[in-house]
């Protein structure tokens, strides 16, 4: 009769055990939040913005946003304006906070070759990535096959880095104004990529080379040409080099656009239904586009309309699952 009661007892504590996870998982009301975790021994940060749709409790999918070297989440999230496609498309957005600033400002990312003192000191960025997102999957409904990670410049290359060393993890990747910044270069599985950078980027160049710092958080680096970048996915990923199609967008005339361009190349068919995208624009700088208008144009150079990355990122990324 005791060894009954204890079972019951057992089984009692299992069902409760099982009905606080699920309400743990669906306790993530829509809006937005900050969360730390101590990684490597030091704290760690990042934002997340969570849509209407989580209200229904259905598992949602996530975007991981890697913010640009020297600059930090808060500042990707204004910039970039994700949270408004997150909340119109219904995804979780996620903008991690890189590390070795001064209060917050002029962060880093360990994307392997670059940059600044988070790749001199080796910083584990990829395991701290891998545990934001299981931090964020105990907070609110997440679909583990629908994760992805984008970014811009050093955040791109993050996202790259990200994508290659843990594929299992991650369904397709997106990177702007960045190139990939790796020495090993074996992903375990194919990945479907989209890239989206300006010939006129004077900081990332297009054709590759070395550029002036772009803070004061960077060194003095090279970047990869973008081309020869697309050409290491294009191979792993079984895809032909001559694109299948191509499209090219104009600017409406009488906007601050006009001159601008962009020529969308789709490579296909890939390895397990993939794809490789790459959008190459022209006239604009090293920017996000369709995000905030000339954010910081001394900087940054020339902002751009003529697409929206936000829209052609989900756009993108909403055709793959893990």
């Amino acid at each position: 009769m005791g060894e009954l009661t204890i079972s019951a007892l057992s089984r009692s504590l299992i069902v409760a055990l099982l009905l606080l996870s699920d309400a743990a998982l669906a306790a993530l009301a829509p809006g937005d939040y900050e969360f730390s975790m101590t990684h490597q021994g030091f704290r760690r940060s990042y934002l997340v913005h969570v849509p209407p749709q989580a209200s229904d409790g259905r598992p949602l999918p996530l975007v991981l946003s890697f913010h640009g070297g020297g600059s930090n989440a808060e500042v990707m999230r204004t910039y970039t304006r994700m949270d408004r496609s997150a909340d119109r498309d219904g995804y979780i957005v996620v903008y991690p906070n890189g590390s070795s600033g001064i209060g917050g400002r002029f962060l880093t990312w360990n994307a392997g070759n670059c940059c600044g003192p988070a790749a001199l000191l080796q910083v584990d960025d990829v395991g701290f990535a891998l545990n934001v997102l299981d931090d964020v999957a105990a907070r609110v409904a997440v679909d583990k096959s629908r994760v992805y990670a984008t970014g811009l410049s050093n955040g791109a290359m993050m996202a790259y880095r990200l994508a290659a060393e843990a594929a299992h993890r991650i369904a397709a990747v997106a990177g702007v104004a960045g190139t990939m910044s790796l020495q090993r270069f074996a992903p375990s599985r194919p990945v479907p990529v989209l890239h989206i950078h300006s010939t006129h980027d004077h900081i990332a160049r297009y054709d590759g080379g070395f550029a002036a710092p772009a803070t004061v958080a960077d060194t003095r680096m090279f970047h990869a040409p973008v081309e020869d970048m697309l050409r290491r996915w294009l191979d792993f990923d079984g895809c032909p080099l001559k694109p299948a199609a191509v499209e090219t967008i104009a600017a409406e005339r009488g906007t601050p656009d006009e001159t601008h361009s962009a020529i969308r190349r789709v490579y296909r068919p890939c390895r397990q239904s993939v794809e490789v995208v790459l959008i190459q624009l022209g006239g604009a700088g090293h920017v996000w586009p369709g995000g905030i208008r000339d954010y910081n144009p001394e900087l940054l150079g020339t902002g751009t309309s003529v697409i929206d990355a936000n829209t052609e990122i989900w756009r993108f990324f909403s055709r793959f699952r893990r």
